[in-house]
């Protein structure tokens, strides 16, 4: 496709969302002031009063406001197209244009990218964007872009994961013994939680409060802000600062629209 003076082509639009995080996403769009021409779908499995959703929506406001409209991304969140696996699918096939992530699920399709989910490989945040926005990260987003999948370069924090539970805090690998513990869909949860005497269940995180509340498990790991806009203590008792595994979130855009 070419382009003319004064125009926006599907490829110059997309590639001007490769700035992340949201803020250098505004300041790369041209101005433009003609009517809609591109409308996008983002779909992630936060609520919407997660801090990704509030910038991310921050973001896409601004977005259709600096290219006077010709732009229009729109977010669905909260699991509103399904599954981490269904969205995953999607993004590949063209349903939906973005997709969030985190390394365990996108893991599933491209198992290194769970290199950095390796249990207790980072101490602090200085070890993290050490390596994520380094050598090892660029390893990563090569191996998913041979997906099909665009992965944008800089990755959006999720937090270093904690334990909850409704029968006792996780003082120690002894507490886990037994614990029937709620992880992602992800080979890698499941083989760390067994090694440490866990009974881990792998289940979508739209499934998780309700699996709390009926005992189907009795505990599960997130980061805090995850614990906190799901509301999970409501059917959880202890919270323990586990810092077990850093995660993130790979955005990444469907191959084809990003050509």
């Amino acid at each position: 496709m070419h382009s003319t003076p004064g125009t926006i082509t599907r490829r110059s639009a997309l590639r001007t969302l490769s700035a992340l995080p949201a803020a250098g996403i505004v300041t790369a769009l041209p101005r433009m002031a003609r009517a809609a021409e591109f409308t996008y779908k983002y779909g992630n499995n936060l609520p919407v009063t997660h801090p990704l959703n509030v910038r991310a929506q921050e973001a896409m406001d601004r977005i259709l406001k600096e290219t006077n409209g010709r732009v229009d991304i729109k977010i669905f969140p909260n699991n509103q197209l399904g599954g981490d696996t269904d969205m995953l699918a999607q993004v590949r096939s063209g349903g939906i244009e973005f997709f969030t992530p985190s390394a365990l699920v996108i893991a599933t399709l491209v198992p290194v990218a769970a290199i950095n989910a390796i249990g207790f490989a980072f101490s602090d945040y200085g070890q993290v964007w050490s390596a994520m926005d380094g050598k090892l990260g660029a390893h990563v987003r090569e191996a998913i872009g041979k997906t099909r999948l665009y992965a944008f370069e800089k990755m959006w924090d999720n937090g270093f994961r904690q334990t909850t539970s409704s029968k006792a805090p996780v003082t120690s690998a002894k507490d886990l013994d037994g614990l029937k513990i709620r992880v992602p869909v992800s080979p890698l949860s499941i083989s760390m939680f067994k090694s440490l005497g866990a009974s881990p269940a792998s289940l979508q995180f739209s499934e998780v409060y309700s699996s709390l509340q009926t005992k189907i498990v009795d505990a599960q790991e997130n980061p805090l802000p995850i614990i906190q806009v799901a509301k999970l203590y409501e059917v959880q008792k202890f919270a323990s600062l586990t810092n077990h595994i850093w995660d993130g979130y790979w955005f990444v855009a469907n191959g084809r629209a990003w050509d």
